[in-house]
């Protein structure tokens, strides 16, 4: 035999081996499927004052601590209102929240929300007073001060009528918080981090433990199906080591689950949802009840009076054909959907059914109704 056909032999096989499909596994990065201790946003809250609103802040006589805040506020500038009689209604109270990024460094900018305390109509193109913001510990961690955008449209009419599309009362100030402390977590430093499941699992903590391990000996461990503690390698720091493992593979598990959201009809089914072997029957039944009011006429010189006899027509219809599907034993999803399609009902109806084949004991999952 000569080289060349070797070599097409060779080519040939390489070709089909590229074609064969590899088995498809849900793999997960680390980092997409766990929380790191510590790496977290911290809730910051202020109090303060929206100014320069055209004629739709807060009315002075329903809303007290805006007075009281306007006074104040004035006061601090050198000017006493004390015995004044304030009307204005360009002013209003409001609640200053953000998310403090972590690792946030002092002098850096964040986002703020600002949202209306009192009667405001909106707040669409007022400037937020500098308002100090505090975290839960008392701290001020940064101030925010800026003009307010809500993103939302109004329009009233001389007669009354009003359109508003949004939430005026609401609205955000970009870039309007200034970081002035940070929160002092020194993540460097640390002998221990913590890996937080965002869905415990007691599978997947191990195999997470297992992938960390198989890289780093001895480095993880599972300590409950939510959290695995992991120590850095002598000699390597705690991002150095992080920043090695965030981004190894594992394949998530979980338990088989049916969530259901009633109000809008939509089922979601996890992949090891299972139906054991059931027979369904499905059909409807409508009842109509039908008002035909008549006139009782009395006959000429009865001396009797006119009157308005009521007549109801009550029907039932059960809608025929239907009859017992075998179900379940699938051992796929594919599988498992396919049979529920086949019964043809719309999806508010499946809702039902698969509440009843749970409360069968057929459904091998937990339903979860939102």
């Amino acid at each position: 035999m000569s080289r060349s056909f070797f070599r097409t032999v060779l080519t040939a096989l390489a070709l089909a081996s590229a074609f064969v499909a590899a088995p498809a596994i849900g793999k997960s990065r680390i980092k997409d499927i766990v929380a790191f201790e510590g790496v977290r946003d911290n809730q910051l809250v202020g109090y303060g004052m929206v100014v320069g609103l055209s004629g739709t802040g807060d009315s002075l006589r329903n809303a007290p601590m805006t007075k009281q805040s306007l006074e104040a506020m004035l006061e601090r500038q050198g000017v006493n209102v004390r015995n004044a009689n304030l009307n204005t209604k360009n002013t209003a109270t409001v609640m200053v929240t953000a998310n403090l990024p972590p690792f946030s460094a002092a002098g850096a900018k964040l986002d703020v929300t600002v949202s209306a305390l009192g009667d405001a109509k909106s707040l669409l193109g007022g400037t937020l007073i500098v308002t100090s913001l505090q975290g839960a510990d008392g701290q001020t961690y940064a101030v925010a001060q800026g003009t307010v955008q809500t993103g939302s449209v109004s329009a009233s009419g001389a007669s009354g009528s009003s359109v508003t599309k949004g939430v005026p009362t609401a609205g955000r100030i970009a870039g309007g918080g200034i970081i002035e402390r940070e929160t002092g977590f020194q993540m460097v430093n640390m002998d221990i981090m913590r890996l937080t499941l965002r869905n415990p699992d007691f599978t997947t903590a191990r195999r997470i433990a297992d992938a960390i391990n198989a890289k780093f000996p001895g480095c993880a461990q599972a300590q409950n199906p939510t959290i695995i503690a992991t120590r850095a390698p002598a000699g390597t720091d705690m991002i150095t080591f992080m920043t090695n493992i965030e981004n190894l593979e594992v394949e998530p598990d979980g338990p088989a689950k049916v969530v259901i959201d009633e109000v809008a009809g939509v089922i979601v089914m996890g992949d090891d949802v299972r139906i054991s072997q059931v027979a369904i029957a499905q059909g409807n039944l409508t009842i109509s009840v039908q008002e035909n009011p008549a006139v009782s006429q009395p006959a000429p010189f009865s001396q009797g009076q006119t009157a308005v006899v009521p007549q109801s027509t009550v029907s039932v219809d059960e809608e025929k054909g239907k009859k017992l599907i075998t179900l379940g034993g699938s051992p796929s999803l594919k599988g498992l959907v396919g049979g529920l399609n086949a019964l043809g009902v719309t999806p508010r109806d499946m809702i039902s059914i698969l509440q009843a084949v749970k409360a069968a004991g057929a459904l091998q999952a937990d339903i979860e109704v939102m």
